[in-house]
């Protein structure tokens, strides 16, 4: 009757409230109070039945589920666990038999049918073996069965064991003897996956005619709330006691104000959780039947839309507040239950999971020496400096660390990577952005720190702008940009600057985060040469082409006058091949062509002076990096002039052009300038300019033989006279012997031999090249693809030089560390310097003699 009064009671202030949902949590505490009551009740009427009152036996009834939780439905099962022990003097055969008659009884108590109804049902499924298993159990015995043969979820149902009747001592030493277990659990194999994995078989056993109105087992239920927080409970709680609170709305608070879940996912989830569960309690109230499906019949859904204050339109408010807080309430779980991080955390050690300040320094030392950091000392002012602190960024780092410093420690260079990263989040400061797409995105944080102990070019780049960190949140912001939209990205912040190099200066920072984006691309495999290749020739294709119109501006403005002349820049080398690496200069022309009716030496003082600014703003000293031009291969190289005319241009290669210079040609590519055609079909200066050169690159006839001669004698002057004093001609990787000049000049002069009888030839890149040469008959399948192979491969070690040493190397280095980061960056695995400094020695002795062969014609 007392049971009765008190549950009216509560059901008429929570119908009542202004706020149901505000009540909610304070109603589920009242009722798991209630249930406790009514559970040492019971027990007390099942000891009155025992001729000694079960006097050999102390048994503790352990709240379990929504009742440990103190978070109780008007209508539950009340999940329980019982413990007992044998009374002083009392044998444990006896002590177990007694026992089972007392939970007996107390379970046929509160389920009994009455004119005032029924207290509880009360389930002891939870217990060890479920149904199967005995009703009681010893403390020693539950404590022997957690150990040895208890599941996954066993220990995640343990969360919430909380002593709610019987022998109070008993309760509490059976939640202090499990509890170690519970916390440990997450460094079981497999143990988020095992937790993922119930958690889908949930929604599979879920009859398909309810699967949609499921509030609590069902997508967007009330289960995904839980099992979200309980899942980032039990991996993050083995190290932070603070996390272990068994009720869902403290837990979530508590995961919220330590960092481990954003604060307006906690919002949202908290506020969409009490709106589920106020509905689940109008659900139950209205029959007090056990029930978290919802009706289908228009009068229940209007009467359930009406007790959340929807008065317009209840059935269809409801419905749409239902399908917005399953949406919301699905995003928010699949974000923090299949968090990658998670399951890097869970993996962890627990003294690993706990490698920051709370160590002593020289433990700390000890383990960071032992994962590989050259300089713990420094490696740990490094951590103090980052997790010291209450902050919600020291919290948090003190979460993503422990797991990323084994990312670190994977790299080829952990104590750059660490120091890297302090660098970038101490310039970051707080920024939640930032934070919380580490925590959030368990792949942009191993990206990071494996880019970061990787190679010094992208930790250099991003540390001039450290939000451009941003780039791994996911794959989508590594995919390339063709060179039109990295000029739609550089031309409008350097049209609003002012003067010439603020301008290019904007520009070369779109560059910058160009040449981030790619080295992030290609150090986690999202990038292959070829793409590494394009993506730079695009941003320097782009950036000439904004420095181009700002020294056309810059000129005009000086002179007072529109320019009397185009102008076109022409790649060269690597830029006109699209072959461009990290390291690689801008090889260009200068063309232009004066106006109808202009004056040539004012259109060459013009041209002259565009060209002057072109230079200037591109290699002028400033906050983001430069980009050399070098015009050496233009007519009479660095003694001639830098630009000239379309018809100077004819003139010079008609009369005086030499062998290197049609060679040269082969690359030539216009990047900027006037490339388009005219509306009236007028061809521009672009289409022009290559007219005039592709019959000398593309001869008719082909090479002659003091042609031929004069190349290879030129070749072999570069050998002897152009590799650096004391390097190493078998290490060289651009002009060492079967290095990418070899294979380039033999592909080269193919080209000029055979591009004009063989289209396939005709082509800037040398790949294409030597895969037509190959198709052509020119050059032995087996041949070709032994250049092809040497060439992708050097090509490939040369950025890796420049991403590892941060600037521009040729030479295959000595020293292991080196050599090992280089291999690593390659795609080798640990301690393979040896074999990739072999395979490297390899190949190029084999291309060697290809060349030798075809090239000198050996």
């Amino acid at each position: 009757m007392a049971y009765r009064r008190r549950l009216l009671a509560l059901a008429g202030r929570d119908l009542a409230a202004e706020d149901p949902a505000a009540l909610m949590p304070a109603v589920g505490r009242v009722l798991a109070d209630l249930a406790s009551t009514g559970l040492a009740a019971a027990l007390a009427v099942a000891r009155a039945e025992l001729p000694d009152a079960g006097a050999d036996c102390r048994i503790a009834v352990l709240g379990m589920g929504k009742t440990g939780g103190r978070e109780l439905n008007y209508v539950s099962d009340v999940d329980v666990v019982y413990v007992v022990e044998p009374a002083r003097g009392a044998e444990p055969a006896a002590a177990l038999a007694t026992g089972t008659k007392l939970a007996t009884a107390l379970q046929r108590v509160c389920s009994a049918h009455t004119a005032e109804g029924s207290l509880w049902e009360v389930d002891a499924a939870l217990r060890p073996e479920g149904r199967r298993g005995p009703l009681v159990r010893t403390l020693d015995s539950h404590v022997e069965y957690y150990r040895r043969w208890a599941k996954t979820w066993e220990f995640q149902a343990l969360l919430k064991a909380r002593p709610v009747a019987g022998d109070v001592a008993l309760g509490r030493a059976y939640v202090e003897a499990l509890q170690p277990m519970v916390w440990a659990a997450s460094e079981r194999e497999g143990f988020v996956d095992d937790v993922q994995a119930m958690r889908r078989r949930v929604e599979e056993n879920i009859p398909a005619k309810d699967a949609g109105r499921q509030l609590k087992l069902g997508p967007g239920g009330l289960r995904d709330v839980e099992f979200s927080v309980q899942l980032l409970q039990m991996v993050h709680g083995r190290t932070d006691a603070r996390l272990r609170s068994p009720g869902t709305l403290e837990g979530l608070e508590q995961l919220a104000t330590h960092g481990y879940v954003g604060r307006h996912d906690a919002g949202e989830l908290d506020h969409h959780y009490r709106l589920l569960r106020t509905l689940e309690h109008r659900l139950q109230l209205h029959r007090l039947r056990r029930t978290h499906v919802l009706p289908t019949a228009a009068a229940d859904l209007r009467r359930l839309g009406r007790a959340l204050g929807l008065r317009a339109e209840p059935e269809q408010q409801l419905e749409q507040v239902l399908r917005g807080t399953r949406r919301d309430v699905r995003r928010l779980h699949e974000k923090l239950f299949y968090r990658p991080l998670l399951g890097a955390v869970a993996r962890l050690s627990a003294d690993d999971a706990r490698l920051d300040v709370r160590l002593t320094p020289e433990a700390a030392r000890q383990r960071l020496a032992a994962l590989g950091f050259r300089d713990p000392a420094g490696a740990l002012r490094h951590l103090e400096a980052l997790t010291t602190g209450v902050s919600r960024r020291a919290s948090i780092q003190r979460t993503l660390l422990p797991v990323m410093l084994g990312w670190f420690a994977d790299g080829a260079d952990p104590d750059a990577g660490l120091l890297a990263f302090r660098r970038v989040s101490d310039s970051l400061g707080g920024a939640q952005w930032f934070l919380t797409m580490l925590r959030d995105s368990g792949a942009a944080a191993e990206r990071l720190a494996h880019v970061l102990a990787a190679a010094d070019l992208p930790a250099e780049l991003l540390l001039r702008s450290p939000e451009a960190v941003a780039v791994f949140a996911d794959d989508e912001r590594l995919a390339p940009y063709d060179r039109a939209q990295v000029l739609e990205a550089m031309a409008p912040p350097a049209d609003r600057r002012g003067d010439l190099l603020t301008s290019v200066m904007a520009a070369r920072g779109i560059r910058r985060r160009e040449l981030f984006r790619t080295s992030v691309a290609d150090l986690v495999g999202l990038r292959d040469l070829a793409g590494v290749a394009a993506a730079i020739a695009d941003a320097d294709d782009a950036l000439l082409e904004v420095a181009l119109r700002a020294g056309v501006r810059e000129v005009e403005a000086r002179q007072g006058s529109a320019l009397p002349t185009r102008l076109l820049v022409v790649g060269m080398g690597r830029l006109g091949g699209r072959e461009s690496g990290y390291g690689s200069d801008a090889d260009v022309l200068f063309v232009h062509d004066p106006l109808p009716g202009a004056d040539e030496g004012a259109a060459q003082a013009a041209a002259m002076a565009v060209v002057a600014e072109l230079r200037r703003s591109l290699t002028a000293a400033g906050p983001e990096p430069g980009l050399e031009v070098d015009a050496d291969l233009r007519p009479e190289g660095r003694q001639g002039p830098l630009v000239r005319s379309l018809a100077s241009y004819r003139a010079y290669y008609e009369r005086w052009s030499a062998p290197w210079e049609a060679q040269a040609l082969l690359r030539a590519r216009p990047v900027a300038g006037d490339l388009e055609d005219g509306p009236g079909g007028e061809p521009s200066l672009a289409a022009r300019f290559l007219e005039l050169v592709d019959p000398l690159r593309w001869p008719v006839r082909g090479l002659g033989e003091p042609d031929l001669r004069e190349v290879r004698r030129i070749k072999a002057r570069v050998e002897a006279e152009r590799l650096p004093r004391g390097a190493d001609p078998l290490r060289h990787v651009k002009l060492g012997r079967g290095g990418i000049a070899d294979v380039e000049w033999t592909v080269q002069l193919l080209q000029l031999c055979g591009g004009a009888e063989h289209p396939g030839l005709r082509t800037t890149s040398t790949t294409a090249a030597l895969a037509a040469a190959g198709e052509a008959g020119l050059l032995a399948a087996a041949d070709a693809e032994e250049l092809l192979r040497t060439w992708q491969f050097a090509s490939r070690v040369r950025n890796a030089l420049a991403l590892w040493h941060g600037k521009p190397k040729e030479s295959l280095p000595v020293q292991r560390s080196a050599l090992d980061g280089i291999a690593r960056i390659m795609g080798w695995p640990p301690g393979a310097a040896g074999d990739f400094e072999e395979e490297y020695l390899r190949l190029t002795r084999h291309a060697r003699s290809v060349v030798e062969r075809v090239f000198y014609g050996g």
